[in-house]
Parts: structure tokens; sequence; C-alpha cells
């Protein structure tokens, strides 16, 4: 098991490398000039060049990515076209903000998704169960961002109980004012992702009924209850780690749309501010960092499965 994490987390580097490789083509793809966004509107063609020059943008773009790659190599992603901050710093500034909205909605979305799928496998193919697979399946049809509009105006403007905008840091606000300004978002965000948690869980707690370790629990006269949480749980756990670490990408992802729409200092609305004012060297380092963060969450999920399935150990 070491040994094969040990490669995962090798595996780590050429990922990063070719999702950054992709993600300057895009950039060298994508219309408009960086030079031209920097320069501002006002700018002659002769200070247009100058910066051209001094951004090394009229450098061949192979050369160009070779250099960045090889500062990225040793922690240096750069300064931010934008506001001239070390590209890094910048990210760990913001990170905590992320971090803190992601967390919220991955708890939600555990809990929510938990509680769900073993309610809808308690009593297979009844009512409740249908139930479950219905509501499962209109949570993972809303849009996350039409969600989040429909609550800051249930909950904010209608009745203000939760704050629209800002992040109330933890250590400097305290943890109520810290959550308050969370759960709005982390619900948006959180509803899809436990939805799927449900609909899975659900799905392989039922399948894992028909086992002969179960049959023979059965027959020793075990309730219905034990043998959910008890023996089955685990094994049917499985699936459903493998399913949160493809959500854990989706909240990352999701956090673009959410943190822009609650103004929340974080990496997603960093994102979107760099993407419009084309400042390269900040979405190369977003983009790094989420890419590592991921393959990061997926060697944990990996680890896991030896602790819920003994065989997977070897």
């Amino acid at each position: 098991m070491l040994r094969f994490l040990g490669r995962r987390i090798l595996a780590i580097i050429p990922v990063v490398i070719v999702v950054t490789f992709l993600v300057f083509v895009l950039i060298e793809l994508a219309p408009g000039d960086a030079a031209n966004t920097v320069a501002g509107d006002n700018a002659t063609k002769k200070q247009v060049e100058a910066i051209r020059a001094e951004l090394h943008l009229d450098e061949p773009f192979f050369q160009r990515y070779a250099t960045w790659l090889g500062h990225a190599a040793t922690g240096d992603f750069g300064n931010s076209y934008v506001t001239k901050e070390p590209v890094l710093s910048t990210i760990a500034d913001r990170a905590p903000v992320t971090l803190s909205l992601g967390l919220v909605s991955l708890v939600m979305a555990v809990g929510l998704g938990v509680v769900l799928g073993v309610i809808g496998a308690i009593r297979p193919h009844g009512i409740v169960d249908r139930g479950v697979t219905a509501l499962s399946s209109v949570l993972l049809a809303i849009p996350s961002f039409w969600l989040a509009l429909v609550l800051v105006l249930i909950f904010a403007v209608n009745n203000p109980i939760f704050p629209t905008i800002g992040y109330a840091p933890l250590f400097e606000d305290g943890p109520w004012q810290w959550l308050r300004h969370l759960i709005l978002p982390a619900v948006a965000l959180s509803l899809s992702a436990a939805a799927t948690i449900a609909l899975q869980l659900k799905s392989a707690l039922v399948a894992e009924e028909g086992s002969d370790y179960l049959l023979a629990a059965r027959a020793k006269g075990l309730t219905r209850q034990s043998l959910l949480f008890k023996h089955s749980f685990k094994n049917a756990a499985v699936p459903v780690v493998t399913i949160l670490g493809f959500r854990v990408a989706a909240l990352l992802g999701g956090t673009v749309i959410i943190e822009t729409i609650f103004v929340l200092p974080g990496l997603g609305l960093l994102a979107q501010q760099s993407a419009v004012s084309q400042d390269v060297p900040m979405i190369l380092g977003i983009v790094t960092v989420s890419a590592a963060f991921i393959m990061f969450v997926n060697v944990l999920v990996d680890a896991s499965y030896g602790y819920f399935n003994p065989k997977l150990r070897v």
C-alpha cells in the first residue's frame, strides 16, 4: 500500500505539468492581448510594445512556458500582471476562504448525503426510497448559481438572517460569524454533491444485502439496523468515497461562481478576476495549486480504501 501511494504521489508531478501546459495553450489561443489589458485603454502602441517586452510576451510560446515551468519548479510562480504582487503569496492569502467554504460544503454534503442514503436503504423500493430518489434527482437538476440567488433572496433580502456578501475570518471574528457568512454559499454548493452521495450510498447498501456474510448475520437474528450500520456500511462506503473524491473537484470548480455571487475573497473569485484581466501568472498559479490539491485528495481517497476494505491493503 505504501509503495502504491508513493507512486500516486509522484504521479502528481506529470499530471500538473500536463494540466498547466494545456492551460497555457488555451490562454495563448484565447482572444485578446494581456499587454493591451495591462497597458490600459489610453496606452499608445509604443507603450503596449514596451509592456509586451517587459512581460516577455514577445518570446516564442514554448520558450515562455519552459521559463515559467523552470521557475515554478523552484516555487516561484512570478508576479501578477495586475497587482505586481507575488502569485504564491496572493494565493496563500486567498486560500483560507476557499478552503473554509469547501470544508463547510463537504461536511454538509456528506452529512445530508449519508442520512438520505441510509434512510432510502432501510426500506428499499418503498415510498421512502422513492422519495429519496426523487429528492436527490431534483437536487442534481438545480444549478448551484440559481439556488444561490434564491437563497440570497429568501434568507438575506426578504428575511435578513444571513449576510449576503463578504467573509469573516475564523480567528478574528469568531466561529459564529465565520459560519454565518459561509452557510448560504455552502448550501448552494453542497446540495448537488449530497444528492450524488445519497444515491450512490443507497445503491451500494441495497447491493450489499445479497452478500453471503449478511445472509449469515441475518440468520443469526441480527436486526436490520445492526446489519446496516455494523456490517454493510464499511463495504458500501468504498464506491461512495470514490465519488466523494470526484465531488471535491466539482466543489472546487463551483467556488468560481459561488464566490463571485457572494463576493467571497477566495481563489474562485480571484480566478474569475484573473481570467477577465488576462493575468496569466495568476491563472497558472491557481491552476497549479488546484490541480495538485485535487490529486492529493485522490491519493487520500486511495489510502482510505485500505481502511474500508482490508483486502485492498495488499
